[in-house]
């Protein structure tokens, strides 16, 4: 690492930055697992990371010799322990994770399970793939390193993912599941796939634009998967994203303004391109006197930026004090019944911010399309 960026990073000038442009794992090495003994060296290309996941990608060298390029996976498993305990179990010390590789050659696709082990070093599940577990000519491992080598053991080698990981930096993309171990420790006995529990996704899905009929089933796309993707930046034109259409969102079959024209246009930009704890970041297009229906997050945080039009905008009340003078009017909630909700006047520069428990909704009673970008992610 050049030592001018620890200058950087340290300089008043730029203290308010290190929240947003924090180092990555980089500056832990010592917490990868062949960093047991001082003569291997992990050159860390790549870390990337979606809610509980940690993915890391890069090469290891041993007395100064190229060695392997590696994959390592790091899992928290914070709904997969909720999900264990519904069985009346507890996750132990080993994982299963599902894992595929997908690099820029899709030729060199390939998928296996892996063994992960809890490290107390970085409080998680674990794993590194390396391309080779043979040290290089005439060397040899470390016994403190080579003791974790081996099938099914916290260094290990899946020789279906060797074509990938041989060309380490056009391995753009993996997908990611997880589920308990093979046996329940210490009792032994074996939990299968039929009975397992698995933590893909968690019903996550997202949204293509498949089919124009409003609210299609073919647009929702159930991932059954994390997705962790290595590409650096997205330059896009959101205009040319085809949109997503739905009918009278956000609302139930007894609702009173239920309409067949009442039909907003999602263009869905960003989505399990995003890391850490976000959802998605979209365009939200509502005509003239149509509405998008009043509902509750839980479990999640969202954020509405007025980009055109006018509109109201409604948040229960009570749930930002600041709006009691605002009028107040009752509307029904999806799935939750009635509540008195504030109307609040939106307009280009306006926000609408609803933490988990919230309820909000929106309505373009103007002339011109209304139009927000909405941002959504986990509550950790």
């Amino acid at each position: 690492m050049d030592p001018a960026f620890n200058t950087i990073q340290t300089n008043p000038w730029n203290e308010i930055f290190k929240v947003v442009f924090f180092p990555d794992r980089i500056y832990h090495a010592q917490y990868l697992n062949a960093t047991r003994s001082h003569r291997y060296r992990y050159n860390v290309q790549e870390v990337r990371s979606y809610f509980d996941i940690n993915v890391i990608k890069g090469e290891v060298y041993l007395d100064g010799q190229f060695l392997s390029n590696f994959l390592r996976i790091e899992y928290r498993a914070s709904r997969l322990v909720e999900q264990a305990r519904e069985k009346r179990r507890f996750l132990k010390d080993q994982l299963i994770a599902w894992v595929k590789l997908m690099p820029d050659d899709m030729t060199k696709m390939a998928e296996s399970r892996v063994k992960l082990h809890y490290c107390p070093w970085v409080d998680a599940f674990q794993v590194e793939i390396w391309e080779t577990l043979e040290p290089p000519g005439n060397s040899f491992h470390d016994f403190q390193v080579l003791d974790q080598m081996g099938r099914d053991c916290p260094i290990t080698r899946v020789r279906a993912f060797n074509p990938a990981l041989q060309e380490i930096k056009s391995l753009r993309q993996l997908e990611l599941a997880f589920r308990e171990n093979d046996r329940d420790l210490p009792t032994g006995y074996a939990i299968n796939d039929n009975d397992t529990v698995w933590d893909n996704g968690y019903l996550r899905s997202h949204q293509e634009p498949r089919t124009s009929s409003p609210s299609s089933p073919n647009n929702t796309i159930l991932d059954q998967n994390y997705l962790i993707n290595f590409q650096r930046g997205w330059y896009l034109q959101t205009p040319d994203i085809q949109p997503v259409r739905y009918r009278n969102a956000m609302m139930d079959s007894d609702n009173q303004e239920l309409e067949d024209d009442n039909i907003i246009e999602m263009r869905w930009v960003v989505q399990r391109e995003l890391g850490g704890p976000m959802i998605f970041f979209h365009e939200v297009t509502i005509p003239p006197g149509k509405v998008e229906g009043n509902h509750q997050h839980i479990g999640t945080e969202e954020l509405y930026y007025i980009t055109e039009g006018e509109g109201i905008a409604y948040l229960r009340v009570g749930d930002d004090p600041a709006t009691d003078s605002f009028p107040t009017m009752e509307r029904q909630v999806m799935g939750l019944g009635f509540r008195d909700f504030k109307e609040l006047p939106v307009k280009p520069g306006s926000v609408i911010y609803t933490k988990s428990g919230g309820m909000h909704g929106i309505r373009n009673n103007g002339t011109i399309p209304l139009k927000f970008v909405a941002f959504l992610y986990h509550t950790v």
